[in-house]
């Protein structure tokens, strides 16, 4: 059983920085990408950043030079560095895993339970 636990939202004010991590816990050996989703009230899920095993990363045009994914992958942990908040950055923030190899093959996707993240103006 995999599950995830993210942690490190809360209230901060506009232009103010928060760190997001979610660890991976169970019977894991390897996860090949993790990433970072977010859904603000009355609005889809959307994509935040994307981090694959070696290091690779993708993110969200509206967050590209703002936030910094990272990971370590001895400790199945991302992390999200967020800087320069703005309110339009408010939402629940979900972490997931894909490629994720346990002893019976590879799975995923496996989604967190979402930390909220409220940034005010």
């Amino acid at each position: 059983q995999v599950r995830l636990v993210e942690s490190g939202g809360g209230l901060m004010q506009a232009g103010g920085s928060l760190r997001l991590s979610c660890a991976a816990s169970g019977l894991i050996f390897s996860i090949s990408d993790m990433g970072w989703y977010r859904q603000a009230p009355g609005k889809q899920r959307e994509l935040v950043a994307t981090i694959t095993s070696g290091g690779s990363t993708n993110y969200a045009d509206s967050v590209k030079g703002r936030f910094t994914i990272s990971r370590d992958n001895a400790k199945n942990t991302v992390f999200l560095q967020m800087n320069s908040l703005k309110p339009e950055d408010t939402g629940v923030y979900y972490c997931d895993a894909e490629g994720v190899l346990l002893r019976c093959g590879k799975f995923g996707p496996y989604w967190g339970e979402g930390t909220q993240v409220t940034v005010s103006s």
